[in-house]
């Protein structure tokens, strides 16, 4: 590298004294060799791993889950996180169990693991789901990344037993892997039932959020994905965001 520069820098010098102008290129090139000599810092990236309520079902792509959360993100002091969309329509526990190491040999920094309300819409078998997730969140630690791990809470048409296994599942298997709580995905439209703004959020099939109640869902959940942020930059916080704020 010094050969090289002294010879860069003679060529230059000597071709500047016969010009007798000044060459203002020998100065860029040193820059540039010193500038690819830096550390760059990378940014945080996140994985949402979910169904269609993470893939934007029924949306133009820039009003779905992801760019929605990434925006906020930005919005609230975390303009280096990028949000990458691992969200398959349709999609049950089972099926993301198949998929979790591909979707981990893009090598994020954390992840977002927001599955299960198709099967409550399937009934599947609390046990199913439980031992479902709780395969898809050792994958995770093997890994050694920090996980949010998003609920869903089952209506209670299922039955009181059905609803009671269900819904422990989310915080048991937050607790045994130690990932961040977020109890209920569809909370932020959830506080809008009483005044009846929460049908005004949903598209025509009534399953699915519209732009609004996915910009009430990501104004709900983020600051649990700010405290996942900093989990992910080795950065101790405190309890875990485990209910979204009051409206």
């Amino acid at each position: 590298m010094k050969n090289l520069l002294g010879a860069v820098i003679g060529e230059r010098y000597r071709t500047g004294r016969r010009t007798g102008k000044v060459v203002p290129v020998i100065f860029a090139t040193l820059l540039a060799l010193a500038c690819a000599a830096l550390p760059v810092e990378a940014g945080i990236r996140i994985t949402a791993f979910g169904d269609s309520l993470t893939q934007g079902f029924g949306l133009p792509a820039e009003e779905g889950f992801v760019p929605q959360l990434e925006n906020w993100l930005h919005a609230n002091g975390a303009d280096d996180v990028t949000v990458i969309n691992a969200g398959v329509s349709g999609d049950t526990t089972a099926g993301g169990r198949a998929r979790i190491d591909w979707a981990l040999a893009d090598e994020p920094d954390a992840i977002i693991v927001a599955l299960g309300g198709n099967d409550i819409l399937r009934g599947i078998d609390p046990g199913t789901v439980r031992e479902n997730l709780d395969a898809i969140l050792a994958a995770i630690d093997g890994r050694g990344i920090p996980a949010l791990l998003a609920g869903l809470p089952a209506p209670a048409n299922y039955g009181a037993d059905y609803k009671e296994a269900f819904d422990a599942i989310f915080p048991d298997l937050a607790e045994e892997h130690d990932a961040i709580l977020y109890p209920n995905f569809l909370a932020g439209i959830g506080e809008r039932l009483d005044d009846g703004r929460a049908r005004d959020m949903m598209q025509e099939d009534g399953i699915h959020p519209n732009a609004a109640g996915v910009e009430a869902m990501v104004e709900a959940i983020g600051p649990a994905v700010l405290d996942l942020v900093e989990r992910a930059r080795g950065v101790e916080v405190g309890e875990p965001v485990n209910s979204p704020p009051e409206g």
